[in-house]
């Protein structure tokens, strides 16, 4: 992607990256794989989703990019993806805030949002500080984790390689 500063223009165009290709995997799945893919989408944010972010904004202060990521963003479902991998709607994320919290005695605060998954149940962390953090495991018990990115737009651009790189070699990387 250019050099755009993060933005929902930015986004735009990381939806659209991943969107193209996406759909270029679909053409081939089910020849390749021998049955149909799921839904494989990025999502834009719908009324509820807005309606969600703006209701939770309390639980997402300090939390800019990704207040920024879901007034664009609704969700990222791609389940044919490695073992899949989501980003979570802001209506879930907040309602797993509720439920629990995650410690992260690592990170620059010590609470965060579980934000994404893979299929795997490995869970992506986001801290107040902005960083986002990997699970060692895919239990919360105790969980270990490791930090990935800085920013969520740092993470987010890693999403997209690792997309990209998936419909053309087949390989995930580390997502």
């Amino acid at each position: 992607m250019d050099q755009l500063s993060y933005s929902a223009e930015w986004l735009s165009r990381w939806r659209e990256e991943i969107t193209h290709a996406v759909s270029s995997m679909v053409l081939t799945f089910e020849e390749k794989n021998g049955y149909e893919p799921g839904m494989n989408e990025v999502r834009i944010a719908s009324k509820k989703d807005l309606r969600a972010v703006h209701d939770g904004g309390r639980e997402l202060q300090g939390f800019e990019d990704l207040l920024t990521f879901y007034e664009s963003i609704g969700e990222v479902v791609l389940p044919e993806v490695g073992n899949g991998f989501f980003v979570h709607s802001a209506c879930d994320v907040l309602h797993r805030v509720e439920e629990e919290g995650v410690s992260l005695s690592e990170a620059d605060g010590p609470h965060g949002m579980v934000i994404a998954s893979n299929g795997g149940g490995i869970l992506y962390v986001a801290d107040r500080g902005g960083a986002i953090h990997r699970s060692r495991s895919a239990s919360l018990d105790d969980a270990e984790f490791d930090k990935v990115a800085d920013t969520l737009p740092e993470f987010l651009e890693h999403v997209r390689r690792c997309v990209v790189r998936f419909v053309e070699t087949g390989e995930t990387g580390d997502l």
